[in-house]
């Protein structure tokens, strides 16, 4: 049934965001005058299609994995002469690019929608105060102290523990050292601490930040859970359910995530006991005592522990730390641009960093990481899951800009050589491109599925 889900609401995803694309296209295209022959969503054969008053035929195919707008193009067949005014190549320069820019703003504007929609119900921000210092860690060795608020971090504000570890990914691959800025409460007095850093989490696989400096906000852990178990894992083996409540370790109470995950680490092929709540038919719930040794593993260089299982958990914050901004229908539209842009801009570093090295490739993701992640956020509720889309479609633009031949930015190149040299760019020089890109595209796409199966197994 989980996988059904996870099918269900990736398919839904992916539908919603091509549709935005695609119809992008169409919606310009036909603004500009050139005939739409065909606007698909999905590929193979049609389930279902029909022809609008402009002769246009809309498909809906059986694999919702992608999209099309066929347009008129003299360079896909022969157009006959009353209609080459119709055809996109018969546009204008800028009536081409703004027909092929369109699909990746689409998605832009589908993002900011939907965080226009989310902002309506106010925003809701922890305030980046030191719940506690691990010993021995980075930051302690720095001087960071239980209580203090971080208010900068390379002379940049941040106000919440989010925008702290955005400001802290800036700094993946950095060498030197990380300034921040501190206070404690109730004094106007500033605490200028310095991080040294050497090629900081470049190749660590799902790199924390926060985690590895020692830092963690303050809350009181109220549950975990096992959200997921894999069924090749020890800790299914052993016995462990999705479901399951973790109350003990080895007898003692988990006070935090943080700690759990550093014991199992620790204690690779070892047996530990595991005490767990397990909600039974008829019964309110019934206590388990579950041996289990964690499977070693080598993650980053390290060998570690591991359960194979995914973690949910339950916290509560001190009220007096979250913040709250509310927002009306009309002072939510320049936040949700903000969140759009910043968005935006975040996934254009992480690129950035892949390409020149600071962020490990194990980083990419593929179509196993993004399914698990839809129906996760489906599971956790609405709101989640439009964010999850809304992220999405700000991945799926800014890739599409990106100058690689076959892509809406390599259109977009040529057009721009196009536009400098006074000529199009020659048909066998855009292949050429367009086999090049298509390469690449499908060596990341297997790169990108090799690490989703390696995160599996």
């Amino acid at each position: 049934m989980d996988i059904l889900v996870t099918i269900f609401y990736t398919l839904l995803a992916l539908g919603v965001l091509v549709t935005f694309h695609e119809f992008g296209h169409f919606w310009v295209a036909r603004r500009c005058g050139v005939r739409v022959e065909q606007f698909s969503i999905g590929f193979g054969a049609p389930l279902y299609k029909w022809r609008d008053k402009h002769d246009t035929e809309f498909i809906l195919a059986v694999l919702p994995l992608g999209g099309y707008v066929k347009m008129l193009d003299g360079r896909s067949g022969d157009v006959l002469p009353e209609d080459i005014a119709y055809s996109f190549t018969a546009k204008k320069l800028w009536q081409r690019m703004a027909i092929v820019a369109a699909g990746p703003l689409a998605n832009f504007l589908l993002a900011t929608v939907i965080f226009w929609f989310i902002f309506l119900g106010g925003e809701r921000g922890l305030a980046p105060v030191i719940g506690d210092v691990q010993s021995g860690s980075m930051a302690e060795q720095a001087g960071f102290e239980r209580g203090m608020e971080i208010v900068s971090v390379g002379g940049k504000a941040v106000d919440s523990w989010a925008e702290l570890s955005r400001r802290l990914f800036d700094y993946i691959g950095h060498n030197g050292s990380i300034p921040f800025t501190l206070v404690y409460p109730d004094s106007d007095i500033r605490y200028d601490l310095g991080v040294s850093v050497e090629n900081w989490l470049a190749d660590v696989e799902e790199p924390s930040a926060l985690r590895e400096l020692g830092l963690s906000p303050p809350f009181i852990l109220q549950e975990l859970g096992v959200a997921d178990a894999l069924e090749d894992g020890a800790g299914y083996k052993a016995g462990l359910r999705s479901g399951d409540r973790l109350t003990a370790l080895n007898g003692m109470s988990i006070s935090s995530v943080e700690q759990f995950v550093q014991s199992v680490s620790d204690s690779a092929e070892q047996d530990v006991v595991l005490t767990v709540e397990r909600d039974e038919q008829g019964a309110q719930f019934q206590v388990l005592d579950i041996y289990v040794k964690p499977r070693l593993v080598t993650r980053s260089g390290k060998q570690v522990g591991q359960l194979g299982i995914q973690l949910s958990s339950k916290v509560e914050y001190p009220e007096d730390l979250v913040r709250t901004r509310q927002y009306n229908a009309f002072t939510a539209i320049p936040r949700s641009i903000e969140e759009t842009f910043s968005t935006s801009f975040f996934v254009l570093k992480s690129i950035g960093k892949l390409v020149v090295g600071d962020l490990s490739p194990k980083n990419l993701i593929g179509p196993i990481s993004i399914a698990k992640v839809a129906g996760q956020s489906a599971r956790s509720g609405f709101d989640n899951f439009i964010r999850f889309i809304a992220i999405l479609s700000i991945m799926l633009g800014v890739m599409n800009l990106l100058p690689i031949p076959v892509l809406d930015g390599g259109h977009l190149l040529f057009m721009v050589f196009e536009l400098i040299k006074g000529s199009p760019v020659s048909e066998r020089i855009q292949l050429l491109g367009y086999k090049a890109g298509f390469t690449m595209l499908i060596g990341l796409m297997v790169f990108a599925t090799f690490n989703d199966l390696m995160r599996t197994f």
